[in-house]
């Protein structure tokens, strides 16, 4: 029985072990229609639940919703409100050390993105 509950301690320490860290500030480029934008995005994660504020492009700041972490990948969604009309942006992706490759969907189509950890 003990052996087990050894077993059991060592494997749920690797799953977390492995798990990538989400929490902190990423940022990526992207061209607006006023030229290129820094996009900053703060992230804090806590188990499974993300949290966090998308800061930049048209729009202003915004919070992130239905963020979830899970090993090293990540979900959540920004919603933005354009002339009465909300729009729905989902990011999801994977991360791997400080790069955090995101596919982004709604608004202006299906995107890849590559958002980079930020030392500041």
């Amino acid at each position: 029985m003990k052996i087990r509950l050894a077993l059991l301690t060592f494997a749920l320490a690797a799953v977390v072990a492995f798990a990538a860290d989400a929490t902190g500030k990423w940022t990526w480029e992207q061209q607006g229609r006023a030229g290129t934008q820094t996009l900053t995005l703060t992230l804090k994660a806590d188990g499974g639940n993300l949290t966090g504020t998308l800061a930049g492009g048209r729009g202003g700041d915004v919070e992130i919703s239905d963020g979830k972490v899970n090993g090293d990948s990540v979900s959540f969604n920004v919603i933005r409100e354009f002339q009465g009309n909300k729009i729905t942006i989902k990011y999801s992706g994977k991360i791997s050390g400080d790069e955090m490759k995101l596919t982004v969907e709604g608004g202006r189509g299906p995107q890849e993105i590559t958002a980079k950890r930020s030392t500041t």
